[in-house]
């Protein structure tokens, strides 16, 4: 890993901390920040096919090294149009089904200007998904039904999150955002 790469990781480590940990968006994120078992990566490739080749990279990491419970693959400087994120998102996901990964590992999505559809661009319940920098997220399926067996209601996380964040507002997301990344542009 390179000192650049550490920059990436380190505003995606302060968005979980100070977003996603402190407002308990993920109840589940706290337990794995905490053992170390996060796993970053950081792409620098422009073309979709080493994107995806780095996807699958990754898939094979979470195969054979069992101390990494979840990976976050954040793209530095590329996807940054969220219609193109979401191109790429769709072929990701025929990627891992493609591949054998279907049941294995399931991905979720990340991005600074994510927006849900039929949604505002400028509802604060999009900061449920908005990151510093556009990722994925790999998670184990073992892991996500572990989780479910053992959380309460795990259905009304997502409703409780919309809720959260529009009433801490949509001004209050953006500080807590940008705030993730104050020593450099996201656009580096």
């Amino acid at each position: 890993m390179n000192n650049q790469d550490q920059h990436w990781i380190d505003a995606t480590q302060a968005w979980l901390k100070t977003i996603i940990i402190e407002y308990s968006i993920c109840p589940f994120a706290k337990r794995e920040m905490e053992r170390g078992s996060i796993f970053y990566a950081v792409s620098h490739e422009r073309k979709i096919k080493t994107c995806l080749q780095q996807l699958l990279q990754e898939c094979e990491r979470l195969n054979t090294d069992t101390s990494i419970e979840t990976t976050l693959l954040i793209y530095a400087g590329t996807f940054s149009l969220f219609d193109d994120y979401l191109d790429f998102l769709a072929m990701a996901e025929d990627v891992l089904i493609d591949e054998g990964y279907e049941g294995i590992y399931q991905l979720a999505s990340f991005h600074p200007d994510y927006y849900f559809n039929e949604s505002d661009r400028d509802d604060a319940a999009n900061y449920t998904n908005r990151s510093p920098y556009p990722m994925l997220h790999l998670l184990r399926e073992t892991s996500i039904d572990r989780a479910v067996s053992t959380y309460p209601d795990t259905d009304a996380i997502p409703e409780r999150n919309v809720d959260l964040t529009r009433q801490l507002g949509l001004a209050k997301m953006k500080t807590l955002l940008a705030a993730c990344y104050p020593q450099f542009d996201r656009s580096e």
